[in-house]
């Protein structure tokens, strides 16, 4: 098993989670909080279908699809603590966005030379991810460090444990 094989696994495995854990949740499902303060899962959708534009853009820009129109801000910290839910995309529509950026991530993995892993990142994203391997590496993981606060939210409705 090679790095790429490792990167595409990790985001295979992502995905599969997080289809598990929204599998049976509403659009409404996705606008509660686990507590307070806490973000709920349609800004985290968004924040993470960004963070992989913006990330596998620093990698090679322009290789991942378009986010629609005022996409980026709706997903700041800034606006993690808005409620509206006309503010936000229905389940369906964060996961066809999600299937298309993953999508380009992992052509943009398989295409990408492997020598190019130990390239230095971008210099803003230097010190918490110092090559381009890095940040592909936190592409295919970092949907799954949001999946407990998923679990949690899950609990509190009263729905199935998944794992």
């Amino acid at each position: 098993m090679n790095s790429k094989h490792v990167l595409l696994d990790g985001l295979r495995f992502s995905e599969m989670v997080t289809s598990m854990l929204l599998g049976d949740m509403t659009d409404a499902d996705l606008l509660v909080r686990p507590v307070p303060g806490a973000n709920h899962y349609a800004w985290q959708l968004g924040h993470l279908i960004g963070s992989m534009h913006q990330m596998a853009n620093m990698v090679q820009p322009g290789v991942l699809p378009d986010l629609p129109d005022g996409f980026t801000e709706t997903y700041t910290t800034e606006t993690a603590g808005n409620d509206d839910d006309t503010a936000f995309l229905s389940k369906d529509a964060y996961l066809e966005l999600f299937a298309e950026q993953r999508n380009g991530v992992r052509k943009l993995i398989n295409e990408l030379d492997e020598a190019r892993m130990d390239e230095a990142s971008p210099e803003s994203m230097r010190e918490l991810m110092p090559t381009v391997g890095d940040i592909l590496h936190l592409i295919s993981i970092h949907e799954i460090m949001h999946a407990g606060q998923l679990s949690v939210v899950r609990r509190k409705l009263g729905k199935p444990v998944m794992f």
